[in-house]
Order: structure tokens, then C-alpha cells, then sequence
């Protein structure tokens, strides 16, 4: 083993129960959707998870198709977790998706199948190198399979032991509670609902928070920075080193003057704080206690500490939040649209 933990690693660490559930998540959780690919240096990614991990991040959430290439997130986790994180199996959450194009041919291109969702289940294990993931999500609603096929599945993943428990992502109020139904009947709650949800993308507010809040099911938020639009990077144009400028998941159309108004007022916001822009974001996402968790992405070990100060204020007072809903508004960030209108 080449890596021992931190003995302090849950000293200062936070955790939140998720829904009704016995299942504790730490309130910020670490997402692989960036940086861990093969465009990313394995040594950089190992020193990212030794330390989100002796800072008490239990939690890393994954997908099949993370990368580039697709899978290569997967497989350079179950690199590093074989050399630095298994004998600390029973400390990890992990968590991996199904649901958008994997492999050729007609039963690989993603949606909610029984054969492509057990299919890449087993996939997803081989490439980390485990027996079973905690969580394994619908990673969205395929109106071209029946619901009670793609829970079913869900249903058989844990029952298997190949999963702990069953998750959605990005799922519509109307359908998380036909979800939540259908696992019910099956004896398999569903755990969690991963949407994405931030300052500028507050969707989950017109129903779905509530559905979760009726249902007992937790709640883990995906780019709760808007993909980078909240941390302060765009204040002064686009960096080259930026989402924006390699294309990567923010359009450069979508910061716009009238859009960077809005985020410089946060900005300024959070200074008055004694929080960056980021850690602010992070905390407001974490206002609501129906929020079990929030996802974050690192591409340093910098970047990383610093988002993970934002535990160190998750209060607000009344009159900053009216502030902050004068400029926390819609960005047209949401790519997942399509799925939760499903």
C-alpha cells in the first residue's frame, strides 16, 4: 500500500443523512466528471482523491462514459484505488451512471434498457476493480423505455450485490415520484436523486424539492458552479485554461455581459462574506437541508482545499438571501433539460 490515511481525516469532516435513509453522505462529495480522464496525469488525480480522502470526502461519484476517453475515469480510479484506497473499502461511498452512449451497436448508445444498464454495470465494475458500487444510478429518464424496466433493472443491481442502493439523475418531479413508487412496490427504495442545481440553474425549486422532501429521498447536487461560472474564473474574460475556451461543457456564448453582471454582484456578495465566489455557491446550494450533498469537481489539490472551505460558512441570514435571489438567476446552463422534462 502506498498510501496511509489521515488519522484526523473525519476530525472536522460534515456529514448529512441522506433522506430517510440510515446512509450519512459528507456535505461536499467528489465528482469525476473532469480531471480524471486520460488527458488528466495519473499522479494529479492521485494526489486529488489521498487528499480529498484524508480530509473526509467518503464519497466519489462516478459514470461510465467519464473521461475522455469514455471509461478512462473509471479505470484510473480503480488504478489508484487499488494502490492507495482499498483497504479503506468500507470507509468509500462510491457511486457510478448508465444512461448516454457507451459501446457501439444497439445496445450500448445508453437509455434506460435492462440489458445496456446491468450491461455496463458490470463494465463499470471490472474498470474500478470492485465488487459492488454503493450507489448506481439511472443517469436519465429514457422516455423510450418503460419506467418499471429501468427500475426493475435498478432493482436487480442491488438485489445482486452488485449495488447498495439505486439512484436517478435527473429525473422530473412527476417521474422521481414514479420512480420512487415503482422501487417502493419492488422493496428497493430509491436513496437519492442527483440533478443538477446551482445560483444559476434552480429547476429542482419548482417541484422537484419537494417530491424529495415527501418521498425520504436525499438529494446530491451536480455542478453547483454553474461549470465553472461560479468560481470567479470568467470575472475578467475567458482564461485559456478554462472550460469555455476548450469547449468543455460551457459555451462561450453563454457568458454574456448581461450573465456576468449578475455573477461580479455575487462575486461581491461572498467578498462581503469573507468567502470567495465559490465557496459561497457551494454553501447557498447547501441552504436547503433537503440537499444531502454537493458534487464538486477538482483539477488540483488547491483547488480542492478551497472549495471544501465553504463548510467553514453554510449560514445565511434572510436579507442576504433576498440579496442573492436579485442575481441568482437563470443562465441557460442546464444541459440536462431535455432528460428532467421527460
Amino acid at each position: 500500500m502506498d498510501h496511509r490515511a489521515d488519522p484526523s481525516r473525519y476530525d472536522d469532516a460534515t456529514f448529512r443523512r441522506t433522506g430517510r435513509s440510515g446512509l450519512l453522505l459528507p456535505a461536499i462529495s467528489l465528482g469525476l466528471w473532469h480531471n480524471f480522464g486520460d488527458d488528466t496525469p495519473l499522479e494529479t488525480q492521485r494526489a486529488i482523491l489521498r487528499r480529498a480522502f484524508d480530509r473526509g470526502v467518503t464519497h466519489f461519484d462516478l459514470a461510465n462514459n467519464y473521461g475522455p476517453p469514455y471509461g478512462s475515469a473509471e479505470s484510473n480510479f480503480g488504478r489508484i484505488y487499488a494502490q492507495d484506497l482499498r483497504p479503506y473499502r468500507d470507509e468509500l461511498i462510491l457511486s457510478t451512471k448508465a444512461g448516454y452512449d457507451m459501446w457501439p451497436g444497439p445496445y450500448g448508445q445508453g437509455g434506460g434498457s435492462r440489458k445496456y444498464l446491468l450491461a455496463s454495470l458490470d463494465q463499470s465494475l471490472a474498470r474500478m476493480g470492485v465488487d459492488y458500487v454503493d450507489i448506481f444510478y439511472s443517469h436519465r429518464f429514457d422516455p423510450d423505455t418503460p419506467l418499471e424496466e429501468t427500475m426493475g433493472a435498478l432493482d436487480t443491481a442491488v438485489r445482486s450485490g452488485r449495488a447498495l442502493y439505486a439512484g436517478i439523475s435527473s429525473y422530473s418531479a412527476e417521474r422521481t415520484r414514479e420512480a420512487a413508487a415503482i422501487l417502493r412496490e419492488l422493496g428497493t427504495p430509491l436513496l437519492i436523486h442527483q440533478p443538477s442545481y446551482s445560483m444559476l440553474n434552480r429547476w429542482i425549486e419548482e417541484g422537484l424539492l419537494d417530491v424529495l422532501g415527501e418521498t425520504g429521498v436525499g438529494c446530491i447536487a451536480f455542478s453547483p458552479l454553474a461549470q465553472g461560472m461560479l468560481t470567479g474564473k470568467y470575472l475578467d474574460g475567458i482564461p485559456e485554461d478554462s472550460r469555455a475556451a476548450q469547449g468543455k461543457s460551457l459555451a462561450r456564448e453563454l457568458l454574456s455581459e448581461q450573465a456576468l453582471r449578475h455573477v461580479r454582484a455575487l462575486h461581491e456578495m461572498a467578498a462581503a462574506r469573507g468567502q470567495s465566489l465559490a465557496r459561497m455557491a457551494l454553501a447557498w446550494a447547501l441552504r436547503d437541508p433537503r440537499v444531502t450533498s454537493v458534487l464538486i469537481g477538482a483539477s488540483s489539490v488547491a483547488q480542492l482545499d478551497d472549495s471544501l472551505g465553504a463548510l467553514e460558512n453554510l449560514s445565511f441570514d434572510d436579507e442576504e438571501l433576498a440579496r442573492i435571489d436579485e442575481h441568482a438567476v437563470d443562465g441557460g446552463i442546464n444541459l440536462w433539460a431535455a432528460s428532467s422534462a421527460g
